[in-house]
């Protein structure tokens, strides 16, 4: 029978709260966007209501009933999948926060992911990765995510750690990163390290890119040696993973050739490929609403 219900999806990021009424085949009917205004403990009630309204704009919008809702959000989520279990640093008030009695008289089932997991969702549905069965999908940004997808489903392992990707390490003399791992994959890389890896010269990773394609010296120091960490880091993953595809979002993908070009030559060095099998490195289709997507997505796997 075909499902008459559509669901809502939410991506609570520490910028901006993204929200999404999606149908029954993960289309995007409507789509919002609120800052998060995430100062410190006391803008909890703030991000909150905000989620909260959004949630009720997209109910109203809606032709048909909401059955489901699912929150994407960092950290790890709790067993059940109800809260965020662990957020160290970010979004004060987000730990053990129970999303479904926070819209308990919404009849609508609560679902909450982690917002690297949500992205592969939504790239598996119908993005980069449709038609593929096991996929690593890596969101580089101001850290680095991930997500994991084997024999179809979202890998979440023992207290849902699974899928922190950006916390492999690629040096292990490297400064110390959150999860007390020395020369992560994110510290490598993605943008938060970058004044520190540039001798405080660059501030962002587009502008670092901008300066590599004039040829500038230290540009091209700094940016290809993050690249051939990604590369080894990526090479690691596909040994322990063996995945079809690997998917690359987030930020810093923008830079386009000048980062999937050099990445292509030098997983040509790292990547173990046992009969000429290369790994497919493709950017994701997805870009400011793939967290909430997949947070729908997950929400309708899951309920009842």
């Amino acid at each position: 029978m075909t499902r008459q219900h559509f669901a809502i999806g939410i991506d609570l990021g520490g910028t901006n709260i993204k929200g999404v009424l999606v149908d029954a085949g993960g289309t995007i009917i409507n789509s919002l966007t609120t800052p998060t205004n995430d100062r410190g403990s006391d803008s909890a009630d703030v991000w909150r209501t905000a989620i909260f309204n959004m949630v009720e704009e997209l109910q109203g919008i809606s032709e048909k009933p909401v059955s489901a809702i699912g929150l994407s959000a960092p950290g790890l989520p709790d067993q059940h999948n109800q809260s965020i279990a662990y957020m160290p640093g970010r979004l004060q008030g987000l730990e053990n926060f129970n999303w479904a009695h926070f819209f308990d008289e919404n009849d609508s089932a609560v679902s909450v992911i982690n917002d690297g997991q949500a992205a592969l969702l939504a790239e598996s549905a119908s993005g980069a990765g449709q038609g593929f069965q096991n996929i690593i999908m890596l969101t580089l940004g101001t850290g680095v995510g991930g997500g994991i997808l084997i024999n179809g489903e979202i890998y979440q392992g023992h207290i849902q750690r699974a899928g922190h990707l950006g916390h492999i390490t690629v040096n292990s003399h490297g400064t110390q990163g959150i999860t007390n791992m020395p020369g992560s994959l994110e510290e490598a890389i993605g943008n938060a390290s970058l004044p520190r890896r540039s001798l405080g010269k660059f501030s962002s990773t587009m502008e670092l890119v901008e300066a590599y394609q004039k040829g500038g010296t230290l540009a091209t120091t700094v940016w290809l040696e993050s690249v051939r960490n990604l590369a080894v880091g990526l090479s690691s993953l596909i040994n322990a993973f063996s995945p079809e595809i690997i998917i690359l979002g987030g930020g810093i993908t923008k830079a386009g050739e000048a980062l999937f070009d050099p990445l292509d030559e030098l997983l040509g060095l790292y990547e173990w490929r046992p009969g000429g099998i290369k790994t497919p490195v493709k950017p994701a289709a997805f870009d400011k609403f793939a967290g909430a997507m997949g947070a729908a997505i997950y929400a309708m796997k899951t309920e009842g």
